[in-house]
């Protein structure tokens, strides 16, 4: 009986272990979705990290499309405005005091409008 224990229960965890391992593919603290809580915009899968107001929790949110609000990429990770989604620039004031003061806000552009003018 000592014997068939432990084959038993080697075979248990031979079949548990797919399960166990599919259930935290997203984990908990990267690969959030949006709406998700977060601290930095490393975590979450847009890569943004949005907050409405300095008294506010921080969420996941898109990245800002062509003609709305935006931030320039920050040091801190968490934005009142997301950065622009990718091939697009925020238009923005970039000065080291709009940057401490997280209040250089911009409008999200095509890059490449600027070249076929």
């Amino acid at each position: 009986m000592a014997k068939v224990l432990p084959a038993c229960l080697l075979l248990a965890l031979l079949l548990l272990a797919p399960a166990l391992s599919a259930q935290n593919e997203r984990g908990l603290f990267f690969d959030l979705d949006v709406g998700e809580l977060c601290m930095q915009s490393a975590q979450c899968k847009s890569g943004c990290c949005h907050r409405r107001n300095g008294l506010s929790l921080a969420r996941c949110a898109p990245k800002a499309a062509e003609f709305q609000d935006c931030s320039p990429k920050n040091i801190y990770g968490v934005y009142y405005k997301c950065p622009c989604e990718r091939g697009l620039t925020c238009d923005a004031d970039k000065t080291i005091v709009g940057s401490i003061t997280n209040s250089n806000f911009g409008l999200c552009k095509d890059p490449q409008d600027s070249y076929r003018r």
